[in-house]
């Protein structure tokens, strides 16, 4: 049971590994086009169809009589879920006589809910991972049964590390399915006390407040890019900001040993400008949001604390553009927000 690209390697591990997938679950088709005249099939649909799988339910709804007959009338021994995007109820759950097993975006119990990829990166964490658990009631909050942990890197975004994520997930599906064969996993409950719930990702959770500091905003970026994308105002039009990074981050975005000498040069020079701008933004006083500075590939903006590169930004109507491309037609001294 899954719906988009996160679970189709879930699905690909399963049959290539020689498990017996009697049918495959998953949401209805959903309009699309501009027009939104024409069904897209979710991806895991499309992967189900490419191996043939002759059984796959599309259910409006699985809180009815009409799907738990249907799932009974499959006799599954397992039942897997990966971010299918439907909360099942006990007496699915109670089908399958080995139960059922969830594959989950994060390192429970810490991140229960729908987005905890975005999330991770929102709050700056260093660290991530993939759980498969027992399902229950609850909403993730099942016994555990594997992690695998994933590092994440400082200018991750979430469509980056939703794909890492993807991957380990169907790597820690196929380790699970192996040692509940073998009998070596043991049920670990969770710590309930250490949980971290989280909210569902709307269009405003990307909004921007240039009172937060220039690390959270960077986190905000890259944490709600691709979807909702972090947003902000530049003289009343709304303008998303697709990439940024803290000025000390400047260097330190490629190796020394990956640049020829006149690009070294051109990053220490920029460096310069770069501090000299936080040195003179500390005694300004100027609001925070507020344009500094637009060099010939960042435009620097006040925050809470520290300044903050943009460097990918899209106006309302436009096209993502570079700053080099786009930093000529904006005001320093504007205030964003």
């Amino acid at each position: 049971m899954g719906t988009p690209e996160f679970a189709v390697p879930c699905l690909d591990i399963l049959v290539n590994n020689g498990y017996d997938v009697i049918a495959v679950i998953t949401q209805p088709d959903k309009p699309s086009g501009r027009k939104q005249s024409q069904l897209k099939a979710p991806p895991v649909k499309e992967a189900a169809i490419a191996h043939r799988i002759n059984t796959i339910l599309q259910p409006v709804k699985v809180k009815t009589p009409e799907f738990l007959n249907e799932i009974k009338g499959l006799k599954p021994d397992l039942i897997v879920t990966a971010a299918y995007g439907r909360i099942l109820t006990k007496a699915v759950l109670d089908v399958p006589r080995l139960g059922c097993i969830n594959v989950h975006g994060s390192l429970l119990p810490k991140y229960r809910g729908a987005a905890p990829i975005q999330w991770a990166l929102i709050n700056g964490d260093s660290t991530t991972g993939i759980t498969t658990m027992f399902m229950d009631e609850g909403m993730d909050t099942g016994d555990i049964l594997l992690t695998k942990e994933l590092a994440i890197t400082p200018d991750m975004n979430a469509q980056e590390l939703y794909n890492s994520l993807m991957l380990l997930g169907a790597q820690a599906l196929l380790e699970t399915m192996k040692g509940l064969e073998k009998a070596t996993l043991l049920r670990v409950p969770q710590d309930h006390s250490k949980a971290v719930n989280i909210p569902i990702m709307t269009r405003e959770t990307g909004l921007i407040d240039w009172n937060s500091s220039a690390v959270q905003i960077h986190n905000l970026v890259r944490g709600t890019n691709p979807w909702p994308g972090a947003y902000t105002f530049y003289k009343g039009e709304r303008m998303k900001v697709w990439k940024t990074a803290s000025p000390e981050d400047y260097s330190g975005r490629k190796r020394e040993s990956d640049l020829k000498e006149t690009q070294i040069n051109e990053v220490k020079i920029n460096e310069v400008e770069i501090n000299d701008v936080q040195k003179k933004w500390e005694n300004s006083g100027v609001r925070n949001g507020t344009i500094l500075k637009i060099l010939k590939d960042r435009m620097i903006v006040s925050t809470g604390e520290g300044c903050l590169s943009i460097i990918v930004l899209q106006m309302e109507n436009s096209r993502r553009m570079n700053i080099s491309e786009c930093g000529h037609n904006m005001d320093e001294g504007e205030v964003l927000g």
